[in-house]
């Protein structure tokens, strides 16, 4: 999927793929762990958060993908 030359916009994106993951982890491990709160309610708050993150997730890989220069045959 990623095979050919990588670009500049090939490695900002994986930093956003990668930034994006580790904050999409840390809160849902932090509703997973956390005892003080309602889960479901923490969950409710998180919301925004999480679909953040995926929308990052999502536009990191397709920066990834069109960073990279095919190789002509």
């Amino acid at each position: 999927m990623f095979e050919g030359e990588k670009t500049f916009i090939f490695w900002i994106g994986l930093i956003i793929l990668g930034l994006a993951s580790v904050g999409v982890f840390g809160i849902l491990w932090m509703i997973a762990i956390w005892r003080y709160m309602d889960r479901i309610r923490m969950l409710e708050q998180a919301v925004p958060v999480i679909v953040g993150g995926v929308v990052f997730v999502l536009i990191g890989l397709y920066m990834m993908k069109s960073g990279t220069k095919k190789k002509e045959e």
